[in-house]
């Protein structure tokens, strides 16, 4: 983990990102000095005086590579829904579960994703899930970030009465089971899955890990904001509950694979991915010429 505490990693003023910036340094250590915007947001501080982030936080990790249209409608749907401060968009350092890594480096991805939310209401960019340290005895492999450990992390700096929130989309959950310490991740946060329309139940039941059971919630079909949302409760072992929630009006079939290659066939064409990419991000990816490898 960079930096002296999880919530000080959040840059939510992008204001400084409007311009595409340069590229950035492949040398930078500290991300947190290296990419570091200037930051109006309210965070706490290392005098211990706790600043205001709002009571309602979800954290949304992910690859980011790059980051589309796509994700911008699942956070903008779990914000209207559930009424979010904050939708901390998170890239990833290193997912256990793809070794090969990520196309593009965490630098760029982490320029992407402040392009893509800058402007936008309650969207905030974390580098919580920065690359950790290269392993012991000179070992260029990078230990892997593992969601239990961040959202663990973010639960102990927020106030006790914030409700903190773990948003993914439903290709996330389907490989949910396969994660590290999958069973407690609902009762580290609140899951919200974005579903596609049609979603089966049972798709989603068959994704849980051992030892957890869905149950139906009372009332649990309902809409907020024109979102639907369906409620469940997730029931572990030991009797622990915990609210779950799919939202399953997304209609959002847009893959990041898909994107790199439609980029890197386009022989050049500063037009691919519009449809898909937020223009900022459809720029920098032109100017620094990712994904044509």
């Amino acid at each position: 983990m960079v930096g002296d505490s999880i919530l000080d990693t959040i840059l939510a003023d992008c204001s400084a990102a409007a311009a595409v910036p340069g590229p950035p340094s492949r040398t930078a250590t500290r991300y947190d000095e290296a990419m570091n915007q200037p930051d109006r947001a309210d965070l706490p501080r290392q005098d211990g005086q706790a600043r205001h982030v709002g009571k309602r936080v979800a954290f949304f990790g992910g690859s980011f590579d790059p980051p589309h249209l796509g994700h911008m409608a699942v956070a903008r749907a779990a914000r209207n829904a559930f009424r979010l401060d904050t939708v901390l968009f998170a890239p990833v350092g290193t997912q256990p579960l793809k070794p090969e890594g990520s196309t593009a480096s965490f630098e760029d991805r982490l320029v992407m994703t402040r392009l893509a939310v800058e402007g936008e209401p309650g969207f905030a960019v974390s580098i919580a899930d920065a690359p950790k340290p290269s392993g012991s005895r000179g070992s260029p492999r990078r230990p892997p970030n593992y969601t239990i450990d961040t959202l663990e992390g973010l639960r102990a700096e927020l106030a006790p009465d914030c409700a903190l929130y773990c948003l993914m989309g439903a290709d996330a959950f389907l490989g949910l089971r396969l994660w590290h310490r999958a069973a407690e991740i609902p009762f580290a946060a609140m899951l919200i899955v974005a579903s596609r329309p049609g979603q089966p139940l049972e798709g989603l039941k068959a994704a849980l890990s051992q030892g957890l059971t869905l149950e139906a919630a009372p009332g649990g079909n309902k809409s907020e904001s024109g979102v639907e949302v369906r409620e469940f409760t997730l029931v572990n072992q030991a009797g622990e509950r915990a609210p779950f929630y799919v939202l399953p009006g997304l209609d959002v079939e847009i893959s990041a694979t898909e994107i790199r290659g439609q980029i890197r066939d386009s022989s050049g064409s500063r037009v691919a991915g519009r449809d898909l990419l937020p223009a900022a991000v459809r720029k920098y990816i032109a100017q620094h010429d990712l994904y044509r490898a």
